[in-house]
């Protein structure tokens, strides 16, 4: 191992598993056993054995991710320790990640770093979720057990921080759906848009994601979706939270893994892989936004600027020099938010925004997403020689974001990715307002309709406050017209502020 060489990516393997209940519970897919299958097929892929790692990094499971955990059938107390026995892989270091889609390129660029520093030779990263096992196997009384642990030492470093604060918990902001609402409704504010033509726009958008999903071998679900399918609400494609429809939506009913091998580009010589297997970083970028009610900015994402202008500006390429790109799309505002911070047009930008067919369609495997995308990048580089892919990773409501930059083309020099920004700015919270004005919203939907409203709003001072909305406010907020802009009254009790239009 020495210090100063080029980190380079040699192998990358995917699996999705269609399994049903009665294909029975022996071939019932488990997080472990699609990890073991992905990485397996890594090492084929860079044609190495499981002897040659000497480091293991695995997304964190989403089962591990939350703060009251579920184990429907039995918990694996050391993931990473039972595919390294699995595969028969005897690793000095072992790390399992904190929660977040993040983590795969924040991974990726932290083993990039170490072989550059030469503390490691050869990496695999790998990460899985059988959430569609969960599901299928519970819905059929069929009996599971996952339960499993091993001995190997493991930088397990926990869920990470709370991506809550006690406001949001308060007023119901409790969902990944609901927080991103938030944004969305602000952005179609911004572009002058209705509801209905803002959901046009997503349906236009994510309409070009799940044709890519179509051709993709890899992905959960085989959707055909088409603008307008996407765009109106129907038994199929119902209302979630306002303005979302079921599936402009990340999905997570999941049997996927993802895997990669990182190493030395000195080492790829002396194994003699071929040049036309390697794929290089050439820039990286990450930061760390605060709970979305403390920023000053919701019509975008701070985050991902400052994480993508990093990564560009490292690789030294400027955004018309990029070819393919994966943007996150848990939801379409992340995508708008991605393409904002990166100058371009959704509407006219003509380069592929995701080689997997994202995550309503390709599928949304909890933390490991990116790696996935990761993978996917590195087989469209590899048969596209000296083009350039972006990879933009998402964790939270546009909090954790980490970017890269991969080619065929081999750099003049590596730069470790640098520590993660943080913001130097927020926004006071105003526990007791009287009055204020809309600023954002949603409406959370149920079975029988619009269920609860929730608003972001600012007082004459600047300050923010949330609030929920009463039974009347609730059905002027459900209407077409956007609220945003509209004077709001607001009374307190238990921590909770409840508004009505003035």
């Amino acid at each position: 191992m020495a210090a100063g060489d080029l980190p380079v990516l040699v192998g990358a393997g995917q699996i999705t598993r269609h399994w049903q209940a009665a294909d029975g519970v022996s071939s019932a897919p488990s997080p472990l056993g699609l990890a073991v299958t992905a990485s397996t097929r890594a090492l084929a892929d860079a044609g190495l054995t499981a002897g040659d790692i000497d480091t293991l990094a695995v997304a964190r499971l989403t089962s591990d991710s939350i703060p009251r955990p579920r184990y429907p059938f039995g918990q694996n107390s050391n993931l990473p320790g039972t595919i390294a026995r699995d595969l028969g892989a005897t690793p000095r270091h072992a790390i399992y990640e904190i929660a977040g889609g993040q983590s795969s390129q924040k991974l990726v660029s932290e083993m990039a770093a170490r072989i550059h520093a030469g503390d490691s030779d050869i990496a695999l990263i790998t990460g899985s979720e059988a959430n569609r096992t969960v599901k299928t196997a519970q819905k059929a009384g069929l009996e599971l057990d996952w339960s499993d642990s091993a001995d190997l030492e493991v930088d397990d470093r926990g869920m990470g921080p709370m991506l809550l604060n006690r406001t949001e918990i308060k007023h119901g902001l409790v969902l990944p759906a609901y927080f991103y609402a938030l944004f969305e409704n602000i952005l179609a504010n911004k572009a002058g848009e209705t509801r209905d033509q803002h959901r046009q726009a997503m349906g236009r958008l994510f309409a070009k994601f799940a044709a890519v999903a179509q051709s993709n071998p890899y992905a959960q679900f085989k959707t055909d979706f088409d603008a307008d399918f996407l765009a109106t609400p129907s038994p199929a494609n119902y209302p979630f939270a306002d303005p979302y429809l079921k599936w402009l939506i990340a999905q997570d009913s999941v049997n996927q893994a993802a895997a990669v091998i990182m190493m030395s580009d000195s080492r790829a010589d002396a194994l003699n892989i071929a040049a036309d297997k390697r794929v290089y970083l050439h820039g990286t970028g990450e930061a760390i936004d605060d709970h979305i009610s403390e920023r000053p900015r919701l019509d975008g994402s701070w985050a991902m600027q400052t994480a993508l202008s990093r990564a560009l500006d490292q690789a030294g390429i400027p955004v018309s020099g990029i070819d393919i790109f994966d943007l996150y799309s848990c939801f379409p505002c992340a995508v708008f938010s991605a393409l904002e911070a990166l100058g371009l047009d959704p509407e006219t930008e003509t380069r592929p925004l995701t080689v997997t067919g994202g995550l309503p369609y390709f599928g949304g495997p909890g933390n490991n997403y990116s790696l996935h995308a990761i993978a996917s990048m590195a087989e469209r580089l590899r048969a596209q020689p000296g083009a350039t892919g972006l990879v933009l990773a998402n964790g939270g409501w546009m909090t954790k974001e980490a970017a890269g930059i991969w080619s065929t083309r081999r750099p003049e020099a590596f730069t470790p990715v640098a520590p993660a920004a943080t913001p130097d700015q927020t926004v006071a919270l105003n526990p007791a307002p009287t009055t204020g004005t809309l600023e954002t919203f949603t409406v959370t939907y149920g079975r029988n309709g619009p269920e609860k409203g929730i608003i972001f709003a600012r007082t004459a001072q600047g300050d923010r406050f949330l609030a929920n909305a009463s039974n009347t406010a609730l059905q002027r907020l459900s209407d077409a017209p956007s609220p945003i802009g509209a004077p709001v009254t607001a009374s307190q009790a238990d921590e909770v502020n409840t508004f009505d239009f003035a």
